[in-house]
């Protein structure tokens, strides 16, 4: 069993910049697709960044060049740097670890980040 625990979330200028954390308990954390998620009010949640056990990444497209995201397994962290941010990033964001053998989803409970001014 896997827990994810968020945070970084908060209210932030649009321009600005967040760093979220997702910090995972459990072994094999080296293994795990990780993943951030956000869903904003209204609409369907959305892959944001995904990052692989060996470090590739991949990023909506609304999001590159803006975002980062990054993993420590020593740690057993991955983290989203968020930078020239826009209001339309406001969203409740989430970490997912995928587990490939056997195929597991694991979710964390979410955190808030507004852009406004």
């Amino acid at each position: 069993q896997v827990q994810l625990v968020e945070s970084g979330g908060g209210l932030v200028q649009p321009g600005g910049s967040l760093r979220l954390s997702c910090a995972a308990s459990g072994s094999g954390f080296s293994m795990y697709v990780m993943a951030w998620y956000r869903q904003a009010p209204g609409k369907l949640r959305e892959l944001v960044a995904r990052i692989s056990s060996s470090g590739s990444t991949n990023y909506v497209d609304s999001v590159k060049g803006r975002f980062a995201i990054s993993r420590d397994n020593a740690k057993n962290t991955v983290d989203l740097q968020m930078n020239s941010l826009k209001p339309e990033d406001t969203a409740a964001y989430y970490c997912k670890a995928v587990q490939i053998i056997p195929l597991r989803e694991y979710w964390g409970q979410g955190t808030l980040v507004t852009v406004s001014e």
